[in-house]
């Protein structure tokens, strides 16, 4: 079992997210470079937070273009666990990993706060330990974190159960106050709050733990 955290020029979140499978999971991780062509057979990936490539065109849109995302691409086509953390869920949005786009936030306005949420769905990869219902405070921290998706992929996303967390009190402008999506197989996931900064009561809040302990109980699952 190893989790790989991917590092694209301007990541900033991948030693949070690092740290937090090593020593909060107790799990082996490594890092893998932006121009990597395979992921050192890692059973579970992770895109972090940050500013892959400076967000210079629209967040993401760049970084789903490196050799590594490719390989991204194969292991969540074969359902293995992939978790896309703010910055990381542009990346995963832009390269057609999980549905609909993100924009700045409603009055254009950077957020850095605690957020509640609620839990909508149990069966990503990402909550696979939480209850419907279930209510976590988690931060956010970023400028384009409003989910947005058309009327159809919206219906298909309440249909099939994609919606995975949702804001209490929506920060952002988000469609339906979606704060996290997941593919249609569930597999992959795109959450905007980082959970990885919440697992440690000196930072305010260790509701992150559950989210993440679900996640790598899904890639013991399928490893």
């Amino acid at each position: 079992m190893k989790f790989g955290v991917i590092i694209f020029p301007g990541s900033n979140c991948d030693h949070d997210a690092y740290w937090t499978i090593r020593h909060v999971c107790k799990e082996p991780a490594t890092f893998l470079w932006h121009e990597s062509h395979d992921l050192e057979n890692c059973d579970a990936v992770i895109v972090p937070g940050g500013f892959a490539y400076g967000d210079y065109l629209r967040t993401g849109a760049i970084a789903k273009f490196s050799p590594v995302m490719s390989a991204v691409a194969k292991v969540a086509a074969q359902g293995r666990p992939v978790l896309g953390i703010c910055n990381g869920f542009q990346v995963l949005a832009e390269a057609g990993l999980v549905p609909g786009a993100l924009q700045k936030n409603r009055g254009l306005t950077f957020l850095s706060h605690d957020v509640e949420l609620s839990v909508v769905s149990t069966r990503s990869v990402l909550t696979g330990a939480a209850s419907v219902g279930q209510r976590l405070r988690v931060p956010i921290n970023h400028f384009s974190g409003s989910y947005v998706c058309d009327d159809d992929t919206y219906t298909a996303l309440v249909r099939k159960d994609q919606i995975v967390l949702r804001y209490l009190a929506n920060p952002n402008g988000s469609r339906d106050d979606i704060a996290a999506v997941s593919n249609e197989a569930g597999n992959v996931v795109g959450i905007m709050p980082h959970p990885e900064r919440a697992v440690s009561s000196l930072t305010g809040s260790e509701d992150g733990k559950v989210l993440l302990s679900g996640f790598v109980a899904a890639a013991v699952g399928v490893s």
